[in-house]
Parts: structure tokens; sequence; C-alpha cells
């Protein structure tokens, strides 16, 4: 996720620094700054068994073998840039390859060293080859399907292999090769390297049906595979413990057809450790011998140096039950869900009732009497059906072993600089970090273990988690990111580069790794790095029963790889998995420049959801991506918009109808059929109603949109509102208000989903980008005593621009809600899900049911446009259990009047819910009013209220 400073229309997030600044550039190098440089040394190539010990045990993670010469006048020889780079050839296929920008003029030859020993200079002929092939200049169109991958790709010449020299593609892409035309007499004219992914792609197109890759522990044998088509030799490192030395090393053998390398073992090994040597041409550096771990690591050691051998279904790696229980049956249709998306550190970092070893680890979700489970499980009795966990999977950014909390002392003024000073000092080392940084898709990680340093621990222990979810009540569900890794190159968490380099990530025109993403992005549109996510995703389903996945920045994938994993994953598991994620159109693949991308506009048909911004940023008001005084003045439609200015809004009542209007879109799931009277008086479909030169209706089903106005991404929602409501806002108002984001989230078509804290009024101390900011900024309080309001300004990285705004805001203790206000919210919260809960008329099934059952009265230019109105036809539809559902929302200050004459003479009666004397909200039961003959009802200020016809 970036931020949609960018460009507005785009609708992102932001859990990143803001792209474009000097800081998200600061943040990703952050990220891999541990990956040490690699020694100079040279050695012999693999041979002799102790030599290969040497490389297992060595202290540098790589080793040069042979070094590239000097850079020459053509810096794409030796791979090191002074001057901007011209555009690399790209392989199309096995024999096809295009030079942007080359002319056809002269002869084009193909040189190649085993040991990157070429050198080249203008005007002079190729040396230190040895070899080249000739090839020939295509004419003509390129076939449709090549024409369509490439389209990004700049115009220029069009190479040929010659069909004699096909067969020795595959050897020699395990070379340095680059592209020369010359003159007649062979001097150079121009030289390039070649992207290589198209040709690996097709060259070894059956690598994609192995089902093996990784580590596979039989009753007598170990099997170890590796795809590294690009290798000139692979080895095996076996570790008999976490910590000791090799104990043997084995050359591994290639299979030509695949690209892939096996070494088997005659006997179970499981329990021991593992890494890979592989000798492989890196441009710009040479022929390397690297030692990396497994990208199909199913577990690892400590900070992620030796890949774990086991085998997963072992009875020794299930905790007691695990192949008996089952994952709750809530779920019958996509829109049932209700989700709730937490950390794994925060849900119990700081709660004293869970056993202190246990904080903020796994097993603290097995603590089931902790305050903790006794929140989620409450939740789970409302409707919640999901936990969404922020990533799990091994990531880069946290020690596993000897990570640090900084200490910081309460500061005597909530506008004080030291928490967030110590927050980022310790920041390194601390043990926390949202974790959108992996390092290995497939694995635990090992820091929310009890002991990382076990392969196995992350592994039980993970599974103990949810399985201890699923007792409560709750699904799980499992934040994952595919669009980028940690690190790309030749760095010590560089996993894929260094064993197939320039294949597993995008590269720009030049050979540079794209970083639109913040870190550096990988290229599913290549088969096998298509494949790597497809086969985690079902790895994670089927060995741990995961649920569902949110993707971050989906958009970065393409639509049909998407639609392909959610037809293995379905397959595999014998059930149907929720997917969805982050659609936003950004960055290299905006608009489809690679691909059919899996964003929301291209999503449109294909039941997988997209987050949706329309009614999140109406709600809230702004966008993402609001810096300075527009934090304030773009007030939202629930925070005061026109009905409650603050002193620097300037919004007009025109602002407040399109806001009302962009409301309903939401509610009504951003169905694009759907029609309604739109505040300007027509009547449109939502597809028709603009969002920034974007349909506001995109999807044509309910289940492609998930509906939210709070995540772990940017402000809480409370501390958007501490911006933009007026600063005389009481804290119980302020709380009404944030319950006025759960309603319209909870009575929207389509998925629910709530940050965790939002139905405690959580504040994160106005920070706008937590992901790094430690335990400080990021707390939960299941005491429900304090929400964290006021507690220091956040970290500078990304907020100081707007700590003068923050400051006089902080230091002001009437903006800190009480345990009463806190208790109110947590409340509301539970009687909005149940009230979802109670009828599929808030979670309809077909856009067709959209169009047939809802409708809002109190639309057009003449509404009164401070009150939603929603009505839900229940005749005849299964799970209605009402024939008549209304509901109406009044964001105002004052209690409102309006009457409905449609609903003239229907017996309406509170919801069973809010009628209660149990019910949360007593203003619902005490000043809600319905005149059933006219159709007249009196709706309190800053609320809620849903009536129902039996």
């Amino acid at each position: 996720m970036i931020n949609n400073k960018v460009k507005p229309m785009l609708g992102t997030n932001s859990h990143y620094p803001v792209l474009g600044s000097a800081v998200a550039v600061i943040a990703c190098m952050l990220v891999v700054a541990s990956g040490a440089t690699a020694s100079a040394a040279t050695v012999p190539a693999i041979g002799p068994v102790n030599a290969l010990l040497g490389a297992c045990n060595a202290a540098d993670f790589q080793t040069v073998l042979q070094a590239v010469p000097p850079p020459s006048d053509t810096a794409h020889a030796a791979g090191t840039q002074t001057t901007p780079p011209s555009p690399q050839a790209v392989w199309l296929n096995r024999q096809m390859l295009q030079w942007p920008g080359a002319s056809a003029d002269g002869r084009f030859r193909l040189y190649h060293s085993a040991n990157g020993q070429l050198r080249v200079q203008t005007g002079e002929r190729v040396s230190g080859a040895d070899g080249a092939l000739a090839l020939a200049v295509r004419r003509g169109t390129l076939p449709a399907a090549l024409a369509s991958r490439y389209q990004y790709v700049k115009p220029g010449v069009v190479l040929s292999v010659q069909r004699a020299d096909q067969p020795r593609l595959g050897a020699l892409h395990q070379r340095q090769l680059l592209l020369v035309q010359e003159d007649p007499d062979g001097r150079v004219l121009r030289s390039t390297t070649v992207q290589l992914a198209g040709a690996l792609d097709n060259l070894y197109a059956q690598a994609a049906r192995m089902t093996d890759l990784g580590v596979t522990v039989g009753p007598q044998y170990t099997q170890f595979k590796l795809w590294a088509p690009t290798a000139q030799a692979v080895s095996l490192c076996r570790f008999d413990s976490s910590g000791g030395a090799a104990v043997a090393a084995y050359p591994a053998q290639r299979d030509a057809s695949t690209g892939h390398w096996t070494y088997r073992h005659a006997s179970p090994l499981s329990g021991g450790y593992y890494a890979y040597l592989v000798d492989v041409f890196v441009p710009g550096v040479g022929l390397v011998r690297n030692r990396v771990t497994d990208p199909y690591s199913i577990s690892l050691n400590a900070d992620s140096r030796r890949s774990y051998i086991a085998d997963l279904n072992d009875a020794s790696l299930k905790p007691g039950g695990w192949d008996r229980h089952t994952a709750p049956q809530r779920v019958k249709a996509p829109v049932d869900m209700s989700v709730y998306e937490l950390h794994v550190r925060d849900f119990s970092v700081g709660d004293s009732t869970v056993p202190a070893d246990q904080r903020g680890k796994y097993l603290a979700f097995t603590a089931s009497q902790s305050n903790g489970m006794q929140h989620l499980k409450a939740l789970a009795r409302a409707g919640m059906t999901d936990v969404h966990l922020l990533p799990i999977f091994d990531i880069a950014t946290v020690p596993e072993t000897g990570c640090t909390t900084p200490a910081i002392a309460t500061p005597e003024q909530g506008d004080s600089d030291a928490p967030q000073a110590a927050s980022t000092a310790g920041a390194a080392t601390d043990c926390f970090n949202w974790g959108y940084d992996p390092l290995h898709f497939n694995a635990p990680e090992g820091s929310y273990a009890s002991d990382a340093a076990d392969g196995a621990k992350r592994v039980i222990e993970l599974r103990q988690m949810v399985m201890a979810l699923h007792a409560a009540g709750l699904r799980v569900g499992m934040d994952v990111v595919y669009n980028h890794t940690a690190a790309s190159g030749q760095r010590a968490q560089s996993v894929l580069d260094r064993i197939v380099p320039g294949y597993y990530h995008r590269l720009d025109a030049s050979g540079v790794v794209e970083r639109s993403t913040c870190c550096d992005n990988t290229a599913t549109e290549n088969r096998m790095m298509g494949k790597l996510m497809i086969d985690s995703v079902e790895l994670w389903a089927r060995q741990y029963r995961i649920d569902s996945f949110r993707f971050d920045l989906m958009a970065h994938q393409p639509r049909t790889v998407m639609e392909a994993l959610q037809q293995r994953v379905d397959q595999a598991t014998g059930r149907h998995v929720n997917l969805m994620g982050e659609g936003w159109n950004f960055g290299e693949v905006a608009h489809g420049a690679r691909f059919v991308q899996a964003s929301q506009l291209s999503l449109n048909g294909s039941g997988i959801g997209t987050f949706s911004d329309r009614g999140r940023d109406a709600v809230r008001g702004g966008s993402a991506g609001d810096n300075g005084d527009a934090q304030i003045s773009n007030q939202g439609y629930i925070n005061g918009l026109v009905y409650d200015r603050n002193e620097r809004s300037q919004a007009t009542p025109v602002n407040l109808l399109r806001a009302a209007d962009m409301v309903r879109v939401g509610l009504a799931g951003s169905i694009r059929n759907f029609e309604m009277l739109t505040s300007t008086g027509q009547r449109k479909t939502l597809a028709g109603i603009d969002y920034a030169g974007q349909p506001a209706g995109y999807a044509s089903q309910p289940s492609e949109v998930v509906n939210y106005v709070e995540n772990h991404d940017n402000q809480t929602l409370y501390d958007t509102n501490v911006f933009k409501l007026p600063v005389g806002t009481s804290t119980g108002d302020r709380a009404r208000v944030q319950m006025l984001g759960v309603a319209i989230t909870a009575l929207s078509q389509g998925v629910a989903y709530f940050h965790a804290g939002i139905d405690v009024l959580r504040s994160k101390s106005m920070d706008r980008n937590s992901f790094d900011s430690g335990d400080w900024f990021n707390r939960l309080d299941w005491t429900y005593q304090t929400n964290y309001f006021g507690t220091g300004l956040p970290p500078k990285a990304d907020n100081a621009d707007s700590w003068p705004l923050m400051r006089p805001l902080l230091a002001d203790p009437r903006l800190r809600p009480i345990p009463t206000d806190i208790a109110l919210a947590r409340d509301m919260t539970r009687d909005f899900l149940k009230i979802r809960d109670s009828s599929t008329l808030f979670r309809l099934r077909t856009a067709a049911d959209i169009q047939s059952r809802l409708r809002f009265p109190n639309t057009g230019p003449g509404q009164n446009p401070v009150v939603l109105v929603g009505h839900l036809d229940g005749a005849g539809y299964p799970g209605a259990a009402f024939k008549d559902v209304l509901y109406l929302i009044n964001v105002d200050k004052v209690a409102q009047d309006i009457t409905l004459p449609e609903e003239a003479g229907k017996a309406y009666q509170l919801h069973p819910v809010q009628a209660a004397i149990t019910a949360a909200d007593a203003r619902v039961r005490n000043s809600a009013r319905v005149d059933v003959p006219s159709g007249r009802f009196t709706v309190p200020a800053r609320t809620a209220v849903v009536y129902v016809v039996r």
C-alpha cells in the first residue's frame, strides 16, 4: 500500500512513507540495510567436498568466483552506470528478443562467456567471449500473444535466434550474455544486456507444473529441489542443528527440461537444517557463489539463515486435535464476512492477563481467559466472523532473537516528542513492525514464536493460534504481501534474486528493479513468480487452515494469476477460500500498462473483493494523502461537513450533498448497475456517478467490495476526527461520531471490515503511518481504561509536517475519552454487529438482490442531507427474518425529523437489538420515535436507528 497523495483519484492508502519523498527511499533502504557486501575473494568453482563445506560455513554469504572486467565505455557490459542508462533488450520468448530504440542496421550477435569476461569497447571488437550467436532481424508484426504480453516494451528492432542455435539457449542462459550491434567489420556500434524472464518462461514452461519444489521428507529419503535454471552449479549444505556448523555438503543434479536442481538423500533428515550454494553469473558482479535459503522454506532457524527440514504433515508438528478440529461454519457467502484486522503483537503485548512469556506471541491466543481473548469472543458472539492477521509470514525487519522494547516514560504532556524519539532510536532493533517486508513467503515469522531458533516451534504455535481462534468462533484470515520483497540484488536478505538474478522482480526499461510499492517489486506476471505466489497461498490455506486472504497492493498482480490462484486454492482445500485485496491503480502497471490488473475496475466480475475508498473517503473526509491544513478543513460526512464546521472548513452545501451520495454508493456495495436519484436530480447508475475521474460504482457483485472506514493505514478514525471535529466536541459525542462510521460499515452491502480497536476508540496519538512506530504508538488496552490518545507526538519521519497542528490537540486533556466513552463504543459496535448478523438483508447475495431489494428514500436535490435512509425489502428472501427493514442515520449534532410517505402505515418497531433493555445506546430506545400513520420519524442526534416490520 502507498499513499494516494500521488493521485487522489487512485484511492490508495499508506502503510509506508509517502511516495516520492526522500523518507520513502530511506525507509525502504533500511529494510535491506543489513545486507553485507560480498567478499572479493576468488576461489575455484564447486568441486571437492571440503571446499563446499568451507563455503557452507563461511562468514560471508557470497564469494565472487570470477569478477567481471573493469567497466569500459559501454556500461552495460559490466553493469556499472555513471550516466543515465539506455533501454535494455528484452527476451520475448526463447528465441526472440526486442531491442528498444535500436535500428535494424548492421549485424547482431549474442556473445557469451561462462566466467563473465566479456569486454566491449565502442569501435572495437568484442573480447573475452567464449563464442557468439548470429541473430536475424525479424520483419513484420509480433504474434498477438507476445505483442500483448510485452506491450510496455518500447519499439525497436526484433531479433531472432537461428533455428540451429536454439537448442543451445538453455545452456547459454547459464553464462554471461551480451547483445551487440556491429558494423560489417565486427566493430561494436552498440551493446546491451537482455532481460531474461521471457526466455526462461518459455524454455522452462514445464517447471510451472512441478509440485515438489522445496524439501520433501519421505519414510526413507529426503529430497531437495530448487528452481535455478541460470545456475552453473548448485550444492546443498546440511546442518544437524539450528546453530552448529555444516556436517555435509552435496552437489545437486540439474534437470535440463525444467531448470531445477535436485539432491536426494537416502534417509529422512527431519529436524535438521539446510541452505544452498548457488554458482551463478550476476550482471555487474561476475560469477558468484551464493549461500542462500530456500524460497520454498516451510520454516527456518533464528533470523532466517537456514531452512528447516520437515514434513508439515508430520504428527510432531501438529498440536493435539489439529486434524480433527474445524473452522466455524458461519460464512455461507463472502458477504457474510465481518472482519477484525489485528496485529499479532498488538493483540497481547500489553495484556497483563496473558502469561508474560506469551505476550506478543502466537501462544497469546491460547490464553483463553485473557482480556484480549474475552474481547474477541464477545465480538464473535455479536457477529464478527473473521480475524485477519497482519503478516505472519517470515519478515525481514524484526530481529528474531534479542529484539528490544524501547523504554519510554509516560510523558508529562501529550505533545511531548520524547516518546517518538525513543521509539525511532530503537526501531531497527525493537520487536515491532507491521511486517510488510517479506523474506520467506511460506514460513511463519519467528519473532512471534516462543523459540525462534527452533524451526518446529513456529509451525506448531501458529497452528495453535489458528485452533484457538477457531475455538473462539472466529475464522482466520491472513494478510499476504506478494507484490514486493524486502530486498533484491545481492543483499543478504535477497533470496530470490541471488538464485535467479534478474528474473523474479519487475524491471524498468534499463533493468532497474521497480519500487512503486516502496520496496522491490516482484513480477508475478513471470511464470515462476506467479507460481510461487499460488503455491504459497495454497500451502497456507491447506496446511494452516487459513480461511481467507487479504492481498497487499493486489493490483500489482495480473487478474489472470489471481483467478488461477482462486481456482487452485479452492480445489486444493475443497472449500471456497475468500480472497480480497487492495485494488489501487498506480505505478508501472497502472491502467493495464503491463497486463490486466487485479485492480478495482479490472476485477469486475471476478468475485475477488477489493477495498472501496468511495464510502471511506466520504465518511472520513478528504483522502489518505491529505497533509497540513487539509487534514482539518476536509471534513467528512460524519465529522461535521457543513452542519458542524470547524474553524478551517470552507465546505459548501453542495459538498455535503455529494458526500451523502457517495456514502450511499458504499451502502449499496458500489454495484455498477444500481440506480439512485442523485443530489443533482438525475437518476444514475452508480457507474455513472463520478468519483475523481472514475466510476463510483465498479463492482459486478457485492462479494467484490470490502467496506471500511479505518484499517491499519493512516490515522485511526478517532485521530482523524480529532483533526476534523470542532475542538469543543465532547468525548461522548466523539464516541458517537465514531459509531456512525461503524454503523455505516455494518449496514453496507458487501464485506464489512473493521480495524482492531475501532470499537474501543483506538488512537495512535495521531500517527499517520505506524508501520515501524513500535509498541508505544500501536497499543491496545483490553481493560478499556484508555485509548492512548495524547501520549506524545507521533514519529517525526511521517508526521513532522503536521506537528504544529497536532501539538495543541495532543496536549488538550478534553480530547481524551474516559472509560465510559470507550465502553459505550465497545458495546454499540457489538450491537451493530448483532444487527448485521440478524438478517441476510444486510448481506444481500447478488447485485440483482441489491437492485431489487434496496432503495434510498430521502435523495435528490430536496433531501435532508444529514440523514441517510435505506429500505430493505425482505419479502420471501431467505434469512431475511423481517418483512421490511428501515435504517436511518442522522450525522447531525441535533435531532432530525423526516417524513417518508412511502413508509406510512407500516408497523415499524425498533430492531430487537436496539429495543432490548440491554442495548448499548439508550438514546435510541429513549428518543427515537416513529409515527406510523404518517411515516414520520424522529432520529436522535448522531445516531443510527434500525426499524423492522416482522
